[in-house]
C-alpha cells in the first residue's frame, strides 16, 4: 500500500489491465516458488509500529504532516488519520540479541520523534484505541490530506454505497451509523515480520494462525471506544466493520470481509493464500507499475499483487518482497500498538516462540483442531483477552477441549522457549522476554486490564469525560517509565 497514488477514480479498462497483470503476476510467482533456491536464506524480524499523536490534555492532536515534515526520516510515515504516524524498524536478523535489538531500535526513535512533538506541543503514545477519542474527533477532515488515503476513503464508500455500520457489544454496547472510512484510523497497531524459507511457509503460516488467538489474549490492549468498554481487543471488531463494504443482505454477506482472520488452514505453499485474494477481492486501486525490465539478478517486483495484498486486511498475511533476490514474509498484524516496548517486543517474542515450537508439529496438531475453531479462539480471544476461554488441542490424544487461555498460555511458555532457542536467539533475550509474559500472566494484566481496572478508580470520583482524560495521563506516565505493564501503578 505505500505505492504513490495521484487519482481517486479508475475507468473500466484500468481494472481490466490491473486484472491481467494480477494474473500474470500469480503465474511468475507460482515459478518463483517452484524454484527450491528462491527466497532461501536466513531468517529476520522487522515491524512497523503505529502511533497516537496526543496533546498535553491527553486528546488527539492532527498533526502527522507537521511531525512528518520535521522528521528527515525515510522510515516515518504518515497514517490515514491526521492524528497517527507510523515508523517502520530496519529488520534484524532473527538471531542473538534481536528482541533487546528491536526495542533498543524503537526506544531510541521515540525518543527523537518525542522531540519533534514536542515543538508541536504534542507526543507520541503507542495505544491500541486512544479512551479520550470522540467522535468528533473522526470524519473526513479528519482523513490525512494524501491522495491515497483519500483514493482508499472514496473507493470504499463507493463501494459500500451507504454507511458503514459500527456494532460491537461488550461490557456496554456501541450501535452507530458512520459515512466514511475514519473510524478505522482510530486503530493502532504493532505489526510484526517474520521471513521464513518459502518451503517452510506453510507449517509457519499455519502456527501462526493457531497461536494468534493466544497472542492476542495476551497483548489486548483496547478496551475502550468513544467512552464504552467494548472488547479487550476492540480493534478487532473495529477495524473489520469499519472497512466493510458488504451491503447487509445474505448474499453479499456470504462473502468475506476484506479484514478477515483467514478461510482455512495452508496446504502447500504461500501462492494458495495470493490466489485466494485475487479470486474473493475486487481491487480497490487498480494502479499498474511501469513494466521496467529486470536488470540481471533482480527479482521481479511484481507491483500489482503487492498491491493487492495491501489492500486485503488478513491478521496474518504473507509478502512477497523483491528485495536481496525476493524473499517471503509473515506479517503478524493482530498485535496493538502498546502498552509499553518491553510488552511489545516480549508478545512478539511469545509469538514467533510459538510458531517455530510448534511448526514442526503442525502435520499431527491441524486435524485436531478444525480452522473454525481456530476462528471462534480468535474473536474469543479479542472479546475476552486473558478472561477468554479458547478450544485447544488436548494432550496424548485427549481431543479438543475449551480451556482457559491462562491455563493454555502457561503450558506454552515451555513451548515457545524451545521455540526462540531453535531460532538461536540469545538465551538473555529470551529468559528476559518470556519472563514479562508469565509475570503479565501470573498477575494477570494486560494494557486492557490495566485501563479498565484504571478507569474503575477512577469514575467514582470524576465526569466520565475527566476520568478518560486522568486514565490516558497516567497510561502515558508508565508507559515513560519504561516499565512492563505488570509493574504499572494505578
Amino acid at each position: 500500500m505505500g505505492r504513490h497514488v495521484d487519482k481517486a477514480q479508475f475507468s473500466a479498462q484500468e481494472y481490466a489491465d490491473f486484472q491481467q497483470r494480477l494474473q500474470e503476476n500469480l503465474a511468475t510467482l507460482r515459478k518463483l516458488l517452484d524454484d527450491p533456491d528462491f527466497g532461501v536464506g536466513p531468517a529476520s524480524f522487522g515491524a512497523e509500529l503505529e502511533l497516537y499523536i496526543i496533546d498535553k490534555q491527553g486528546r488527539p492532536s492532527a498533526k502527522n504532516q507537521e511531525i512528518l515534515a520535521a522528521v528527515n526520516d525515510p522510515n516515518l510515515t504518515l497514517e490515514l488519520n491526521r492524528f497517527n504516524l507510523e515508523y517502520n524498524l530496519e529488520p534484524t536478523p532473527a538471531s542473538g540479541a534481536s528482541f533487546s535489538a528491536l526495542q533498543r531500535q524503537i526506544d531510541s526513535v521515540l525518543r527523537t520523534l518525542q522531540g519533534h512533538a514536542a515543538s508541536h506541543e504534542a507526543s507520541l503514545l503507542p495505544i491500541g484505541i486512544l479512551p479520550t477519542l470522540k467522535s468528533e474527533d473522526m470524519g473526513p477532515d479528519a482523513i490525512t490530506d494524501s491522495p491515497r488515503y483519500q483514493a482508499l476513503a472514496r473507493q470504499l464508500r463507493e463501494k459500500r454505497g451507504e454507511d458503514f455500520h459500527i456494532s460491537i457489544k461488550g461490557r456496554d454496547t456501541l450501535d452507530l451509523y458512520w459515512q466514511d472510512v475514519s473510524l478505522e484510523g482510530a486503530n493502532t497497531s504493532f505489526q510484526f515480520h517474520y521471513r521464513v524459507n518459502p518451503a517452510d511457509f506453510a507449517d509457519a503460516f499455519n502456527a501462526a494462525q493457531l497461536v494468534t488467538p493466544l497472542a492476542v489474549a495476551l497483548a489486548a490492549n483496547s478496551p475502550l471506544f468513544l467512552g464504552r468498554r467494548l472488547w479487550h481487543e476492540t480493534r478487532v471488531a473495529l477495524f473489520k466493520q469499519a472497512t466493510d463494504y458488504r451491503i447487509e443482505t445474505p448474499l453479499r454477506l456470504r462473502l468475506p470481509a476484506r479484514v478477515l482472520f483467514g478461510n482455512g488452514w495452508v496446504r502447500k505453499d504461500a501462492h494458495e493464500v495470493f490466489c485466494e485474494g485475487v479470486s474473493l477481492f475486487e481491487p480497490l486501486l487498480p494502479i499498474c507499475g511501469d513494466g521496467a525490465a529486470l536488470r540481471p539478478g533482480q527479482a521481479p517486483p511484481l507491483d500489482e499483487l503487492r498491491l493487492h495484498q495491501g489492500s486485503i486486511w488478513a491478521w496474518n498475511r504473507p509478502i512477497y518482497d523483491p528485495a536481496d533476490g525476493g524473499h517471503i514474509r509473515i506479517e503478524i498484524r493482530a498485535l496493538p500498538a502498546g502498552p509499553s516496548t518491553t510488552d511489545m517486543l516480549a508478545n512478539a517474542a511469545l509469538t514467533v516462540g510459538l510458531i517455530e515450537g510448534l511448526r514442526p508439529a503442525m502435520h499431527d496438531m491441524l486435524p485436531a483442531i478444525p480452522f473454525r475453531y481456530c476462528e471462534y479462539n480468535f474473536y474469543r480471544a479479542a472479546k475476552y483477552g486473558l478472561r477468554a476461554k479458547l478450544f485447544w488441542p488436548g494432550q496424548g490424544g485427549a481431543g479438543l477441549q475449551e480451556r482457559p487461555v491462562l491455563d493454555i498460555l502457561e503450558d506454552m511458555l515451555p513451548v515457545a522457549e524451545q521455540g526462540l532457542h531453535a531460532l538461536a536467539i540469545a538465551p538473555t533475550d529470551v529468559r528476559h522476554y518470556l519472563d514479562v509474559c508469565a509475570e503479565n500472566l501470573a498477575q494477570p494484566v494486560n494494557g486492557a486490564l490495566w485501563q479498565l481496572r484504571m478507569l474503575e478508580r477512577l469514575r467514582p470520583h470524576r465526569s466520565d469525560e475527566e476520568a478518560l482524560r486522568e486514565l490516558v495521563i497516567r497510561y502515558q506516565e508508565n508507559y515513560l517509565s519504561g516499565e512492563p505493564v505488570h509493574q504499572w501503578t494505578y
